[in-house]
């Protein structure tokens, strides 16, 4: 955290690319995660968005999570102004491989996200949370909980719903996983998600994600699938609890 009195460089935006690398991610699936971000943080439109923003930087740190207290900072908080900058972030990427691990607590991701922005050495027009992941949350608190402290701090959380039917783990899914994170997990001004339905779109779902959200404009969609979030019906958020613990009983039966 900042000392007491110690100037905070001034970025753009603040953001923070929370990754799920759950058991239900496949070797292949996480490697093609990690080249997906690499590459899109290089993209010359996200380079061109990058440059201009009012300080033409941004300051970005990147972690993997999966259950309530698994997650690792890949790439600490660091700016990028420049395309030699970003190359640094994507070696980094490039260079140390994810580790899966077991239980999906999106809750816990966001409240690390929260832990993480409090250490940050900038200050940002805007501070950002970009989560991905492929099912709900089951374990931890209500990830609604997590969500609205986030939010009430000022933090925009946008979503990556990964909706790819891959994985072992598919008894506790939910069908709709874009209207689950639309509902429970992202919040605050201009939310969106982009859902993902097969890993080829991948890596062109995290470039237009991150062109949108680094020029908080709404344009350049494209043909991405953005679903800006609106109040719905009640959703029960608890839905991947729900399912675990269903599953569970049914074992010890």
């Amino acid at each position: 955290m900042p000392s007491l009195g110690q100037a905070q460089e001034e970025v753009d935006v603040e953001i923070i690319l929370a990754v799920d690398v759950s058991l239900s991610m496949s070797p292949t699936e996480l490697e093609i995660q990690r080249r997906g971000y690499a590459e899109a943080l290089q993209h010359e439109t996200v380079l061109k968005a990058i440059h201009d923003g009012v300080y033409g930087r941004i300051a970005l740190a990147y972690f993997e999570w999966a259950g309530s207290f698994s997650q690792r900072v890949v790439v600490p908080w660091t700016s990028i102004s420049s395309a030699e900058d970003a190359k640094k972030v994507a070696d980094r990427l490039s260079v140390d491989p994810s580790n899966s691990a077991r239980r999906t607590s999106i809750s816990g991701a966001l409240d690390f996200a929260g832990d993480l922005f409090a250490e940050s050495p900038y200050k940002g027009l805007r501070r950002v949370l970009d989560i991905s992941g492929d099912g709900p949350n089951n374990q931890g608190r209500p990830v609604a909980d997590a969500r609205d402290k986030l939010v009430n701090n000022g933090i925009t959380i946008n979503g990556l719903p990964l909706m790819t039917s891959s994985g072992y783990s598919s008894s506790y899914d939910v069908e709709e996983l874009d209207v689950y994170y639309s509902e429970c997990v992202v919040g605050g001004p201009g939310a969106f998600t982009i859902p993902v339905n097969d890993w080829s779109q991948f890596a062109e779902a995290v470039r237009r994600k991150l062109v949108i959200e680094l020029a908080d404009n709404g344009m350049d969609l494209g043909e991405a699938k953005v679903i800006r979030i609106q109040a719905r019906a009640p959703y029960d958020c608890l839905v991947g609890e729900k399912r675990w613990q269903g599953r569970m009983l049914q074992w010890q039966q």
